[in-house]
């Protein structure tokens, strides 16, 4: 049950209709969950900088459970996000960052409990 949160200061103009279907879809690959399983939200429109900058950017944090608990895993995930971002939003590499979080299934609630007990 991954967790997607893109933060950008570009305006949501910027977005096709279908971006968020085609960001989800992309992740749930890079990451190997199934797609019914993904949480995506994007904000555009941010006030933000990245590396002291506020051209065009974006940050990305991806939360999960079991899959983003490596160095190699991430490595491998990061490449492919940023495949997707860079082509669908036309950004450089070095205008996107991505933040990611381990998550334990005690710490993710899902129909009244946590996913430890589903």
């Amino acid at each position: 049950m991954p967790f997607l949160e893109l933060r950008t200061n570009l305006p949501a103009g910027s977005f096709s209709e279908d971006f968020v279907k085609k960001f989800s879809a992309c992740a749930a690959a890079a990451l190997g969950k199934p797609d019914d399983r993904m949480n995506v939200v994007v904000q555009p429109g941010c006030p933000m900088l990245i590396s002291g900058s506020s051209s065009p950017c974006v940050m990305l944090s991806v939360s999960a459970i079991g899959v983003t608990d490596t160095a190699d895993k991430n490595k491998e995930h990061s490449a492919k996000i940023f495949e997707f971002l860079t082509r669908e939003l036309g950004l450089t590499e070095d205008r996107i960052v991505i933040v990611f979080h381990a998550l334990q299934p005690h710490q993710v609630g899902k129909k009244g409990t946590v996913m430890s007990f589903l």
